[in-house]
């Protein structure tokens, strides 16, 4: 089984409002990068949404650490998820993400890993930025519809 590294992290100017993620996923010295955008979302759905493209990227069972910023998304994976299935996800924010890590992360071995952010982390940096260019490339998309209208 490869051993992969999946760094990711989200972002939302406002809460909710325009948001991006950004991902890297490692394997060896070989990297890719992912990122997207949604015009309107919050911080914690684009902090879950990176892991959860990150795995769908994956084209064969692995191991996978899971790297994030975020106690939301590991807490999720590594204690919470298996309560909020027993409990049919009642009063759990995120559902629908939630539901779509457990089909993306069938078959991989994943263990989460929480970072601080904003601490120098390297990658933890990078997915950073990458989010926060994607949650502006939102914004100024919202902005330059509003203008059309």
């Amino acid at each position: 089984m490869k051993k992969i590294t999946l760094f990711s992290d989200g972002s939302a100017l406002g809460n909710p409002g325009p948001g991006g993620y950004g991902t890297i996923l490692r394997y060896g010295d070989k990297e890719k990068i992912i990122s997207g955008k949604e015009e309107h979302t919050t911080n914690n759905r684009m902090e879950l949404l990176a892991v959860i493209e990150g795995l769908r990227a994956l084209k064969e069972p692995c191991e996978v650490d899971v790297v994030s910023d975020s106690s939301y998304v590991i807490k999720g994976m590594n204690e919470w998820l298996q309560n909020w299935i027993k409990r049919g996800f009642k009063k759990v924010k995120n559902p629908d993400l939630w539901q779509e890590y457990m089909k993306v992360s069938q078959g991989h071995k994943i263990n989460g890993i929480w970072v601080r952010g904003h601490n120098g982390h390297e990658e933890n940096e990078r997915c950073d930025q990458i989010a926060r260019d994607e949650a502006q490339k939102a914004k100024d998309l919202l902005q330059a519809h509003k203008r059309e209208q």
